[in-house]
């Protein structure tokens, strides 16, 4: 099975449009220096969240306090049985967006089926990321395209991602940007595993 998802994000040179950034924490393998990352709405850092709540100011001395999830992304998925065949309506945020599977597995082709939107989440994160760096370091990243594909051995499955990177960049600032792929907010989300809690939600 081959899914494949393509992102374009071309750069802007006078830097209008700037996305506020946080830092990624602290002790990145090999001493490597933080990474900016995209913020929640708020401006908080959606990848290390400081415990908060009443029980963090009652934790007892030399415990550590046991960190408080926060929401910091929304998402609604609404499908009807009356609807065409598994199109579901998403808001993402304020973003309403479409999902759907291919007529080869009984769907109307409405929209991007889960794995391409889990790709474009993927490579949006890698391509935002990446203008976030080049920004701050003032270097000459143009535009960023992003590829990815999933592939699967029939046991064993895995993402591909390819980068295309244009501008001006020496062979260091190409690596470092492609050294800062595996470290962007999407990338360790997945990587690590996420913790789904499911419960019903009763109208």
């Amino acid at each position: 099975m081959t899914v494949r998802a393509l992102v374009r994000v071309f750069g802007c040179a006078d830097g209008h449009g700037r996305r506020r950034m946080g830092t990624a924490p602290a002790g990145l393998p090999g001493g490597a220096e933080p990474v900016p990352i995209p913020t929640d709405c708020e401006g908080e850092s959606a990848m290390s969240q400081t415990p908060t709540g009443p029980d963090a100011d009652e934790a007892p001395t030399g415990a550590a306090a046991a960190p408080a999830f926060r929401r910091v992304t929304t998402a609604v998925v609404t499908g009807s049985c009356a609807d065409a065949p598994y199109h579901v309506e998403v808001k993402a945020g304020t973003h309403p967006l479409t999902a759907d599977e291919p007529v080869r597995r009984g769907g109307s082709d409405g929209g991007p089926e889960p794995f391409a939107l889990l790709f474009a989440s993927l490579g949006s994160c890698t391509a935002i990321t990446l203008r976030m760096y080049a920004e701050r370091k003032e270097w000459p990243l143009e535009s960023v395209r992003v590829r990815l594909g999933y592939e699967s051995d029939g046991r064993n499955g895995r993402i591909a991602r390819r980068v295309a990177l244009t501008g001006v960049l020496d062979d260091g600032q190409r690596a470092r940007l492609l050294d800062i792929c595996e470290r962007t907010p999407v990338t360790l989300a997945l990587r690590a595993g996420v913790a789904i809690d499911t419960t019903e939600d009763r109208a």
